[in-house]
């Protein structure tokens, strides 16, 4: 699939993926969310090399400044469902895919854009960054996550000021309330991010993604968080990697993981 919203650029094993609309703010229309679904649904997991993704916006003024509203016009009750519902499963791609997402948000995250930054496994932000739920201020919620992913980040209390008010927060409230895991000056999000990913790739790929399974087990209310944690240690101890870390530590030398 060729995508004409979507810019993939790959060095070595990270990939950068810009949403490429910057005329219209990166703002999250069908065909941009249709690219999103084939790429982290399709293409991404056959780009074995890969061993981590960032995700910012292009421009210098927004990371995705929201959905595009003008789509939201002729929807009713079943049309509005359906389109939460597929926002919420191409949420779900990312928020599960095996390798680390991390997302640059270099502006405005609003709407669409704070819940497609809150599906990344970490989230670097820039100091121009603005994080909100806005909905209400058109009178309808979020509907791809945004109220569920907001409580587990912020808890219930401030989460529940900022939806209700529509109100938006700036990179640095955003890091005291646990949103967000750095701020940096504006325009080194995407070095920071590839600066992490740099630490993380490094660690066991086999790891790494059982750790992402493993907390997002934590919200899913019909999983037992625990007992998926000793299924996926145990998966890692049979492992070459885990094998070969052990190895590492005892002699003192640089681990080589293979992924096996």
């Amino acid at each position: 699939m060729s995508y004409e919203n979507l810019l993939v650029q790959e060095e070595d094993s990270i990939l950068l993926l810009t949403i490429n609309r910057a005329q219209a703010m990166n703002a999250l229309n069908s065909a941009t969310m249709l690219e999103l679904r084939h790429f982290f649904g399709e293409d991404l997991p056959r780009r074995h090399h890969i061993r981590g993704i960032i995700l910012t916006g292009s421009g210098d003024r927004a990371f995705v400044a929201g959905a595009d509203i003008k789509e939201f016009l002729d929807l009713d009750a079943a049309k509005g469902a359906t389109m939460a519902q597929r926002g919420q499963d191409i949420f779900f791609l990312i928020e599960n895919f095996h390798k680390p997402v991390i997302a640059a948000v270099n502006g405005f995250a609003l709407g669409g854009g704070c819940e497609l930054a809150m599906a990344c496994h970490l989230r670097i932000a820039g100091e121009k960054a603005r994080f909100g739920q806005p909905e209400v201020n058109l009178g309808i919620i979020p509907g791809y996550g945004g109220t569920q992913r907001l409580v587990q980040y912020l808890g219930k209390t401030k989460a529940m000021e900022l939806l209700l008010t529509g109100d938006m927060i700036g990179a640095e409230e955003a890091y005291r309330l646990g949103l967000v895991n750095y701020v940096v000056p504006a325009g080194e999000e995407v070095a920071k991010a590839k600066e992490l990913l740099a630490k993380i790739i490094e660690k066991g790929p086999i790891a790494i993604a059982k750790v992402i399974e493993s907390v997002n087990a934590y919200f899913l209310h019909d999983v037992d968080g625990f007992a998926h944690e000793v299924e996926a240690f145990g998966h890692t101890t049979g492992t070459s990697d885990f094998r070969e870390g052990a190895a590492a530590f005892i002699e003192k030398r640089k681990a080589n993981f293979q992924g096996k």
